[in-house]
């Protein structure tokens, strides 16, 4: 299996090779910042969310509000460590191998959790291992829709914990500006609002992170409790952003001098994701230009893709990724929340959701996200 393409301002196909791929092992870039380490609102919380929905960049967005950046190692070929070892490869066509083992390697981490994810071999990334994570990636590495998402290797294991390894999607940019948007109209499962009805489990930290931004958002039980459910917590939060009102939000944005921005929370209108976009392509017309397209290219794809139309994509993302020569690519990331239709039900991802139906939006979204890249080309090109 090889790495999806990643693409040049001149918008090859997402399935060639671009030059920097051939004959080479590809590198791991990365500017690490402490983004938000006083920010106690911004940290994660232990069981905020699975394995199955951290966020890293080249692995799998969380649908949290919480972000960081933080630096991982990997093992060093100076000490000797063999404990890397690839135990439930897929398919079963796919070669077993033992690549070579990377010195210090390490990544950016925008949006999600600390310690779900290590530095592989060879440019690869792990994540902690999740069934439905890898499920999907198994599904997805058949699909039309596999040159628009990492590359997956299968599951190996170190020091005992288990990891879905897949390509380091930054490992071929240099000093990369990256945005991770969350896309759909909402990011929480019907199961999670069906058991918060069954089993409700206030939470004082979700209160605490409401009042952070809204001092007045929580009720008046609410303000006496100074508690309140993930999932009121979760839905109040998506009426602030984008994601209530055109079926996508940007979670994080880290620049090529290694500064990021997560505050996006309250990022709404269609005139305030402009202005945001602008400012990550840093108004360069062939790099918007290459996302318009790679985006059309890839709503084309989804249409048509029999894993899309027969899954429910909830709290997964889209990964920008562009640098300084010109290299731009885009990859949907995070399938801990995807979920598979009972046959023969189906889902067409514009109708808008209402409990029961399981629609996500994301196609809504999409054909929003590419409505605001072609209204801003003609400004830029003038």
């Amino acid at each position: 299996m090889t790495k999806a393409a990643v693409i040049s301002t001149s918008c090859p196909s997402m399935g060639e090779k671009s030059e920097s791929q051939a004959g080479k092992q590809p590198r791991v870039r990365a500017e690490l910042k402490a983004a938000t380490a006083n920010d106690r609102s911004l940290l994660p919380h232990a069981d905020d969310e699975s394995v199955c929905s951290d966020s890293g960049f080249g692995g799998s967005p969380a649908p949290s509000s919480s972000s960081s950046f933080e630096e991982h190692e990997g093992p060093n070929e100076a000490s000797g460590d063999d404990s890397w070892k690839i135990n439930k490869m897929i398919p079963h066509s796919w070669p077993t191998f033992s690549p070579p083992l990377r010195k210090r390697s390490s990544w950016v981490q925008v949006v999600g959790h600390a310690g779900n994810f290590q530095a592989g071999p060879d440019g690869k990334l792990l994540k902690k291992y999740c069934k439905s994570e890898q499920q999907c990636y198994q599904k997805l590495m058949h699909d039309s829709l596999q040159p628009f998402v990492p590359g997956y290797y299968g599951v190996t294991q170190h020091d005992e914990q288990d990891y879905n390894m897949m390509d380091d999607l930054l490992a071929d940019f240099d000093s990369p500006c990256i945005m991770d948007c969350k896309m759909g109209s909402r990011t929480y499962l019907e199961e999670e609002l069906r058991k918060a009805r069954e089993c409700p489990q206030p939470r004082r930290d979700m209160y605490e992170k409401m009042v952070a931004v809204d001092a007045n958002a929580p009720t008046t039980e609410e303000h006496a409790q100074q508690s309140i459910l993930k999932t009121r917590y979760m839905q109040w939060r998506e009426t602030l952003s984008s994601t209530a009102t055109l079926g996508f939000r940007i979670e994080g944005v880290k620049n090529a001098n290694g500064t990021c921005n997560t505050n996006f929370k309250k990022t709404k209108g269609k005139a305030q994701v402009t202005e945001a976009l602008q400012d990550f392509v840093d108004k360069n017309v062939p790099v918007l230009r290459c996302y318009q397209q790679r985006l059309t290219e890839l709503r084309s794809v989804l249409e048509n893709s029999n894993f899309f139309r027969g899954h429910e994509v909830v709290g997964s993302s889209l990964l920008f990724i562009h640098d300084q020569t010109g290299k731009v690519g885009v990859w949907m990331i995070d399938f801990g929340k995807t979920m598979p239709m009972p046959c023969p039900l189906i889902l067409d991802h514009r109708t808008p959701w209402v409990e029961g139906n399981r629609e996500d939006g994301y196609l809504w979204g999409l054909d929003n996200f590419i409505d605001i890249l072609s209204s801003m080309l003609p400004a830029l090109e003038e």
